[in-house]
């Protein structure tokens, strides 16, 4: 800008810099509300005892993942007593309102993830998870369960549900043949698979592909059984199916192979299919 004598002055436009303050104000709402939405939906495990038990000595932790597999595990092996829970994961996304983050018991059918251990043997852990875990909280969910547990000397089994629907076949599968496992394992898990390996282009995804990936990486063995069935809710048939899975596994880890219709029905008629328009 030039004066009446010729003096040139450098002119700021207030508008601009009005503009400058309002999104540095605007990035550092959003910062905040991003680290509260990230702290809000982070994953920890919370141990019942108040011993810090970071670095669980453990040489079995199994996985179950879905209502089937976690159906198949508190029917067939928590039923026959000699575990007791001692920690749980919590964690809260849109699909599980009713957060674990509390230090009360869960309500039956209510969104949990439960870790438990043998009385009689220690090293052997379970983690049943019936509640959602979103594409975001995957890998940390993965980081931290495993990263409670020493990598020396430990083997992962994961039990997981997947609709018949996503599983690609050259040839057609008949009623007969589901429901039916098959299995993904690590380059370094050498023991024996207890089902066919997962053919290609078949993939998994979700909680069990992170825990495997994870694995992976930390050159930890591991082996996913999925359960594939053409059906949409828990039933008996397809828990049945994972007592293949199981049995393998360790020695110490004991099943009752014939659980009662009365504890059978308690996973399954929690999730009964209505097909009523109306309901």
């Amino acid at each position: 800008m030039a004066t009446f004598f010729g003096e040139v002055l450098s002119v700021y436009s207030r508008a601009v810099e009005e503009d400058d303050d309002d999104d540095l104000t605007q990035n550092e709402e959003d910062e905040e509300i991003r680290r509260e939405i990230e702290e809000k939906r982070s994953v920890c495990v919370q141990w019942m005892s108040q011993t810090d038990k970071r670095s669980v000595s453990c040489s079995h932790l199994i996985i179950a993942v879905g209502l089937n597999a976690t159906g198949f595990t508190s029917a067939y092996v928590l039923s026959c007593g000699g575990w007791s829970a001692v920690g749980r994961v919590s964690l809260w996304n849109e699909r599980s309102h009713s957060s674990s983050r509390t230090d009360a018991a869960p309500a039956p059918g209510q969104p949990a993830c439960v870790l438990y251990q043998q009385e009689h043997n220690p090293s052997v852990m379970m983690c049943v998870c019936t509640c959602y875990v979103a594409e975001d909280q995957l890998f940390q969910w993965a980081e931290e369960v495993l990263g409670c547990v020493q990598k020396r000397a430990l083997t992962v089994t994961v039990l997981s549900d997947c609709v018949l629907a996503e599983y690609k076949a050259s040839d057609y599968l008949s009623g007969n043949s589901t429901p039916f496992l098959r299995a993904l394992k690590t380059a370094t898990y050498t023991g024996a698979v207890a089902c066919p390996l997962l053919e290609q282009p078949n993939i998994i995804t979700g909680l069990s592909a992170a825990v495997l990936s994870h694995c992976q990486v930390h050159q930890i063995p591991a082996v996913v059984y999925q359960c594939y069935s053409d059906v949409t809710h828990p039933d008996s048939v397809t828990m049945e199916t994972y007592k293949a899975a199981l049995t393998g596994v360790s020695a110490a880890v004991k099943m009752n192979l014939c659980p009662t219709s009365d504890i059978l029905q308690k996973f399954t008629r929690a999730s009964d299919v209505q097909s009523n328009l109306y309901t």
